[in-house]
């Protein structure tokens, strides 16, 4: 038979994995929406953005299937398992979350996976 102390013990675990399944499914119907800023040229570096717009230029890197669009004048990187299955096209329009990150001296947008990207 299990004593006070486990028994709180197992209650308290119960509890918080509650709590933290709950957060969870929470956070999962929020989506990234309410945690977003729009993106601007004093983005900061590990911020999480939105950013729409055309696309001017849409190219396949040499290396890894990886996608790098032009929209606007910025960069955005699509990791290859991110941008599978999708088809980008110059004059589509896309709105997209992704964290910012400097690459050779320029602010890019980086997309890690394709629920992050709207295409219409």
């Amino acid at each position: 038979m299990l004593g006070h102390q486990e028994r709180t013990a197992i209650l308290l675990l119960l509890g918080v994995a509650a709590v933290v399944f709950a957060a969870h499914g929470l956070l999962t119907v929020l989506g990234k929406q309410p945690f977003a800023q729009p993106f601007t040229n004093s983005s900061k570096d590990g911020e999480l953005v939105f950013f729409n717009g055309t696309i001017d230029q849409a190219m396949l890197t040499k290396n890894g299937g990886h996608v790098t669009l032009r929209i606007r004048n910025i960069s955005v990187f699509i990791p290859s398992q991110a941008a599978q299955g999708l088809v980008f096209q110059k004059g589509q329009q896309v709105a997209l979350y992704g964290i910012v990150e400097t690459y050779r001296g320029e602010k890019e947008i980086v997309v890690s996976s394709p629920g992050d990207i709207r295409i219409g």
